[in-house]
């Protein structure tokens, strides 16, 4: 963004030189200096043309041309035919326009003077249509040669009262008049000449502001492509009119030839959530977890407009590495932990739990001592689960992918879910819409499912249809899309940043660990575990990768 430096030209002989000079001369002016020229020329004509009518109209009843109405007549028509001729070099540029202006004025000044000559003199009133003449010349060519243009009217006017005394057809003592008059002129010329200089400042100002501004854009523009977060600038109907490239990269490129894109299209999760945040009473200014692409992703709403009617600003930032380095410290002190206690842990455990299938055995419990006997037994299995549980963390990454039709797979997990669960098969709701085939580990994703159906099995009505499977194409054509939707409260807003962590539990019979193994072992096979808001009931959504049709 630095500064060209503009070409030089060795002049080599006169020639070289004016051509030169011509070039620097020419882009000294612009665009709305010969426009102004234009319009002066529109302007002297229209003058002319005004006397010319009054003279046709009113006859003797004027003052104009009183002395001698032939010459007041042919020196109007000579003025316009002059404006009118002073339109073609204004078109096309040549001579220079300081060249031009100057003929023009002392053209100005020669025909008024006439006409004023023939009205009567400076009585007549006419030598004030110079001031308008010298304050136009002055703004056009922005202060230049306002006072040589001031001089040649002070001169005219003085020239041709000193004819009309010598003639005795004046007074002396109306030089006073004439040199008011030339005061005037020489006044507004100077005005011309301030005004003219403070235009100037404030178009190189502007120019400069404008620069900056460019500049400033273009930094920011910088800055956001750069940016770590994805920025998406959404108008008020939810269509897509700005975005970087980190929000391409979230959302998927938009398709070449396409202006616009809606939102509803790219990430249809994320349009009904702005939709419920615009309808809020107060808007919400807590960031939203969401799954955009099989990736977890921070949404903050920044309203554009108020209340946002305008639209919004999006701000997405990618989870994926942040939840992953706070997986890594979890499963580090995990590892450690179950380094230490796990086997040291099992062994008593066994110890206690066949002592207390020993005693069961015994006749003669009273009711009381056959009770806690099995508050024992019972609890010593949902420690013995617990480690089971901590012992498969370090075995996660032991995946063993295969394909397999994910349609097939799920038929028999259900009949096998429900003749385990003792349920109806009614209350697992079915719909397909895609028959392809998934890479993962069998025995990981019966482990997975088995997790979030029993979940949505606790959580729901559990009536015909309240859990609902759903298989569909992802937002990207190389994965697929398993949902479980029960349909019960939905997990609370407090608890849902707290689903995936390890020993995060609401149920008191749990371990904590179903859901963080999930994921983990989600992760293993190359896909995601997300929690998807929905206006009810819990929806988690595991993104596999598809098996490629080819």
């Amino acid at each position: 963004m630095g500064l060209e430096a503009a070409p030089r030209l060795t002049a080599k002989g006169g020639g070289a030189a004016g051509l030169r000079s011509g070039a620097i001369r020419e882009s000294s002016f612009s665009d709305t200096h010969w426009r102004s020229l234009r319009f002066f020329n529109a302007y002297r004509i229209a003058v002319a043309i005004l006397m010319l009518t009054s003279i046709a109209i009113l006859g003797t009843d004027t003052f104009l041309g009183w002395k001698d109405r032939a010459t007041f007549t042919y020196t109007g028509l000579l003025y316009v035919v002059f404006g009118l001729l002073c339109l073609i070099p204004a078109k096309m540029r040549r001579p220079d326009l300081d060249w031009q202006l100057s003929i023009q004025i002392t053209a100005d000044v020669t025909f008024i003077v006439v006409l004023m000559h023939v009205s009567g003199g400076v009585v007549s009133g006419l030598g004030l249509l110079l001031l308008a003449v010298l304050a136009g010349a002055g703004m056009i060519s922005r202060g230049r040669l306002t006072l040589f243009h001031a001089a040649l009217a002070s001169i005219g006017v003085l020239l041709e009262h000193t004819y009309q005394v010598l003639a005795d057809e004046a007074a002396v003592a109306l030089y006073v008049q004439a040199g008011f008059l030339s005061i005037g002129f020489f006044a507004t010329a100077w005005v011309a000449h301030v005004l003219a200089r403070y235009t100037t400042e404030s178009e190189r100002l502007a120019a400069q502001r404008e620069v900056d501004l460019a500049n400033m854009a273009q930094v920011n523009q910088l800055v956001i492509q750069d940016m770590d977060a994805g920025v998406l600038v959404v108008d008020a109907d939810g269509r897509i009119r700005s975005r970087n490239a980190k929000a391409d990269a979230l959302l998927g490129p938009i398709p070449a030839g396409h202006i616009e894109a809606s939102l509803r299209e790219r990430a249809p999760a994320l349009a009904g959530r702005i939709a419920r945040w615009k309808g809020a009473a107060a808007a919400e200014t807590e960031p939203l977890t969401t799954l955009i692409g099989g990736k977890p992703v921070s949404v903050r709403f920044v309203p554009v407009g108020r209340h946002g009617n305008v639209g919004a600003v999006l701000f997405l930032e990618d989870l994926t590495r942040v939840q992953a380095q706070a997986r890594q410290m979890k499963l580090a002190s995990l590892g450690r932990l179950t380094a230490n206690i796990a086997h040291e842990i099992r062994n008593p455990l066994s110890a206690i739990s066949h002592a207390t299938e020993l005693l069961q055995e015994e006749g003669g419990l009273d009711p009381t001592g056959r009770r806690l006997l099995d508050i024992i037994h019972d609890n010593t299995q949902r420690l013995d689960r617990m480690v089971q549980d901590v012992l498969r963390l370090n075995r996660r990454d032991r995946a063993h992918k295969e394909q397999f039709p994910v349609c097939d797979y799920l038929r028999v997990f259900a009949e096998q879910f429900c003749s385990i669960e003792k349920i109806d098969p009614a209350v697992l709701e079915f719909e397909f819409a895609t028959q392809a085939a998934i890479f993962f580990d069998r025995s990981h994703l019966n482990q997975v499912m088995w997790n979030l159906c029993r979940n949505a099995l606790r959580h729901s009505r559990g009536v015909r249809g309240s859990i609902q499977i759903r298989v569909d194409s992802g937002t990207q054509s190389d994965r697929v899309r398993l949902s479980v939707i029960d349909d019960g409260p939905g997990v609370p807003l407090e608890h849902r940043a707290h689903l995936f962590e390890p020993f995060f539990t609401t149920v008191s019979t749990g371990t904590g660990l179903g859901l963080y193994i999930a994921r983990e072992v989600c992760e293993a096979n190359g896909a995601s575990l997300e929690y998807i808001e929905s206006a009810a009931g819990g929806h988690f959504c595991v993104d596999c990768r598809r098996v490629n049709p080819g």
